[in-house]
């Protein structure tokens, strides 16, 4: 341990600068300058240049990009999945369910929706929070609740707040996939009014030029 942080001194920016001074202080001695005050006058370009040397810079956590983070989350949505084949849910629970695997598989499915998504990090994370927690809470509640229900008739269905919430989460996966469309027509928008701004751009007389100059070549040739 100590002798990384030696070698690590010995490497940083301030001790780097630092000896850069002491040398050029040294300089200075051998030229006569600094007389029997040598030691002091490199020792204090040391230290000066110890202090203006910019300090060390931590390298940045070298976290998952959004691309690996989807791979990821392709992994347990396959996992997801092979639990929710295993339980058993009531008919309209089952198909708020399928409606909403059918968008969140199309957003994860490798391509350029998926390359699309990667850009945009808050929807990864709210996608991830679907996946990883919100559908399998639900349903897990739903489980348990329905199996409490049994022992007390009477009480308000569990399949009712299971409806519910995968409607909502429906809803918030088709605003995630209605924003990403809406990116992809500002995109294209974008490119419209590029080639319409160039073609302003090629004026009649700039053409003109243009084929003239293209003529005098041809006549050159």
């Amino acid at each position: 341990m100590a002798t990384n942080k030696l070698v690590g001194f010995l490497e940083s920016r301030k001790n780097l600068t630092g000896s850069a001074c002491g040398i050029a202080g040294l300089a200075l001695t051998f030229a006569g300058v600094a007389g029997p005050y040598w030691p002091v006058v490199v020792a204090g370009l040391y230290g000066a240049g110890a202090l203006i040397a910019p300090p060390e810079r931590p390298a940045l956590p070298d976290f998952p990009s959004p691309s690996a983070q989807l791979a990821e989350l392709r992994t347990d949505f396959d996992k997801l999945r092979e639990y929710l084949d295993g339980v058993e849910l009531p008919p309209a629970a089952a198909g708020r369910l399928t409606e909403l695997t059918e968008v969140l598989t199309a957003l994860l499915d490798p391509g350029w929706v998926a390359e699309v998504l990667a850009q945009d990090p808050e929807g990864v994370h709210a996608l991830s929070r679907a996946v990883r927690q919100d559908i399998p809470e639900a349903v897990d509640t739903f489980v348990r609740t329905r199996w409490w229900t049994r022992l007390a008739p009477g009480t308000e269905p569990p399949e009712r707040h299971l409806e519910r919430q995968l409607g909502l989460l429906h809803e918030e996966s088709e605003r995630l996939a209605a924003a990403l469309r809406e990116t992809e027509a500002r995109r294209q928008e974008s490119h419209t009014r590029y080639l319409e701004d160039r073609g302003r751009s090629q004026s009649p007389r700039s053409l003109a030029v243009t084929r003239a100059t293209r003529g005098d070549q041809g006549v050159s040739h």
